[in-house]
């Protein structure tokens, strides 16, 4: 099937291990996923929706046990543990490899093997990449099918000596002659693994069926590989949006965006702007991977084709290109279905009908005391169906950077939105931001700040204090006024009393409007301790109601003593990083420090 005697050595052997009945080279037309759909609804693992309102689509089910990544067993394999460092989960490689060959001895027994040749990014792109996943999941394929470039013309694009990224993946439930399948097969918990060779650039996963776990193009390769990758190779693979923004004289700027989960990413991708005469156009709306062009300044591309979205709390309110990207040719998981053939999740804009079948494949009302969709219930749905993605959101060139937004979630202490004095100040800044705990997580630290590194602490492929320094240094590989500009920002603060007091969503466009001034030398700002913040007009408020004098005060206040306790929070969570802190950014706290008590 393949010119490429790699691979089909590889495959040769994966298919001697795993013992499947058949193997099928995936193609990536629409004949085939259609036919893979079908296969899956004929065997009870999912269900057609209703096509008058839903078009293409299909629901499915997981199993209790596998709704979402599983961080505790997600591991980087690398030859020496110092290399993975304090915030990975670290096996020695020969002996993960060994336990793992044990487990998908004969595992494909009863089952297909799918071979899914892929490209990250547009095809033939000098920033994309290319892999093969080796799966059993159907529901695998047709979701990397909208996730991903898939089937022969990325064979083609590889050639007979072009290089890939092996992926393998099994659910690991083999079946037995005349054994009847589970409509969600998987492995128990502790026999689940999602394992990561830096070294050797290979995925291994096995056990889950569910997303990340087992889309092996998305988190683990397009992130924990890809970024081993890039430190490699002089480039950046980073867990951000990227967004078109076009101001009403046709001025034109790209942004990209780095938050930690529940942060509202995937909407500010998909932003309806507030202020007349701005457009914004979504590029991609979870990863950029960043490359130098020709002109010197980083160019991004979106290495993916689809948008593997959380449902609960998407509404045509919260972000309707997002409901709209998902009105056709979607697949949904963990949904509610509606007696109708639809799909309902929380807070998705309307009152829940009387009657439901929810995520579990339980009847449901709403007296039943439990929630209808998952938690983590999902969409997966083509970049191309958004109404506002970008005309150039397939460049093969990738997109030229403005700027860089990073953030969290914080009631207290950050500012709206401040810049960063510098490259290297940007990457401090990049480096401490973080969500505060609630009480849903861990009782115990309610308010303690979770801070997650350019929102990528699950997705490092290799040393934190690494990778942080592989930012500082892609800032020497160009002239300063070629970087993108830094922007740390924060739509969660709240007043004493635990109001909001910035209304977000399509508001956060007046945010983006002063970031574009600053980033063209213009747009009023004052020189603090944390770095530049706009003056109290600079913010255009023209039309918004409910934010007062007072508020934007608020806003845009620092708090010298609370920046201090900051600092004192920021300088304990370094020394968990250890000795490889880049001396960089402990400079750089020395010197916030200093100007917080000057």
């Amino acid at each position: 099937m393949t010119q490429n005697k790699k691979l089909q050595a590889w495959v040769d052997e994966i298919a001697a291990l795993c013992k499947p009945d058949s193997i099928h080279w995936v193609t990536g037309t629409e004949e085939e996923k259609q036919s893979l759909l079908d296969l899956t609804e004929k065997q009870g693992m999912a269900i057609k929706l209703n096509q008058e309102k839903r078009p293409g689509c299909y629901l499915f089910r997981s199993d209790a046990s596998d709704v979402a990544r599983v961080e505790g067993r997600t591991f980087i394999a690398s030859v020496s543990a110092e290399d993975a460092g304090p915030t990975n989960n670290w096996i020695d490689p020969v002996e993960l490899k060994k336990t793992m060959k044990d487990l998908y001895e004969g595992c494909m027994e009863g089952r297909t093997m799918y071979v899914i040749p892929f490209s990250m990014g547009p095809v033939g792109s000098p920033i994309s990449k290319i892999g093969v996943e080796i799966t059993d999941s159907a529901y695998v394929v047709v979701n990397m099918d909208i996730m991903t470039r898939t089937g022969t013309k990325v064979l083609e694009q590889l050639g007979a000596d072009g290089e890939f990224i092996p992926c393998l993946h099994s659910v690991g439930a083999p079946l037995k002659p005349g054994e009847a399948d589970s409509s969600w097969p998987c492995a128990p918990m502790d026999k689940k693994y999602i394992s990561h060779f830096p070294e050797t650039k290979e995925i291994w996963s096995f056990g889950s069926g569910y997303g990340g776990n087992a889309l092996l193009g998305k988190k683990c390769f397009a992130l924990r590989i890809a970024s081993v990758m890039a430190r490699e190779e002089g480039w950046l693979a980073e867990h951000m949006l990227i967004l078109k923004l076009t101001d009403p004289k046709g001025n034109v700027k790209h942004i990209c965006g780095a938050f930690p989960s529940a942060c509202g990413k995937t909407n500010l991708a998909m932003l309806v702007p507030t202020i007349p005469g701005w457009k914004v156009e979504t590029v991609g709306d979870d990863i950029a991977w960043m490359k130098f062009g020709a002109d010197g300044r980083l160019h991004a591309i979106n290495p993916e084709a689809g948008f593997f979205g959380v449902a609960p709390g998407t509404s045509m309110e919260s972000n309707p290109n997002a409901m709209l990207s998902a009105q056709k040719n979607t697949i949904f998981t963990n949904c509610a279905l509606t007696d109708d053939g639809d799909i309902w999740w929380e807070d998705i804009g309307y009152d829940a009908p009387s009657h439901l079948i929810d995520w579990t494949g339980k009847d449901w009302t709403p007296e039943s005391g439990v929630e209808a969709a998952h938690k983590n219930a999902r969409f997966t749905a083509p970049a191309s169906q958004c109404p506002v993605i970008a005309p150039d959101w397939e460049d093969p060139n990738g997109v030229a950077v403005d700027a860089i937004l990073v953030g969290g979630r914080r009631k207290t202490t950050i500012p709206l939105v401040h810049e960063s004095f510098d490259w290297n100040h940007g990457i401090f800044m990049g480096s401490i931001m973080g969500s505060e705990i609630t009480a849903a997580v861990i009782s115990d630290k309610v308010g303690q700040v979770r801070r997650d590194p350019f929102a990528m602490l699950p997705f490092i492929g290799y040393h934190v204090c690494d990778y942080l320094q592989h930012w500082l240094d892609i800032g020497t590989k160009t002239t300063a006024d070629k970087l993108p500009k830094i922007f740390y920002v924060n739509w969660f603060r709240k007043s004493d009393d635990g109001k909001w007091l910035w209304p977000g969503y399509g508001e956060n466009s007046r945010v983006l409007k002063w970031v574009c001034e600053r980033c063209d030398g213009a747009g009023e700002a004052v020189k603090t301790p944390i770095g530049y913040l706009p003056t109290p007009n600079a913010i255009d408020r023209a039309g918004l109601d409910g934010v007062t004098d007072a508020d934007m005060e608020t806003l845009l206040k620092v708090d010298n003593s609370e920046w201090l306790n900051e600092a004192v929070s920021i300088r304990e969570h370094y020394n968990n990083y250890g000795h490889k802190l880049p001396k960089e950014l402990m400079k750089q706290l020395d010197e916030l420090e200093a100007r917080l008590k000057a």
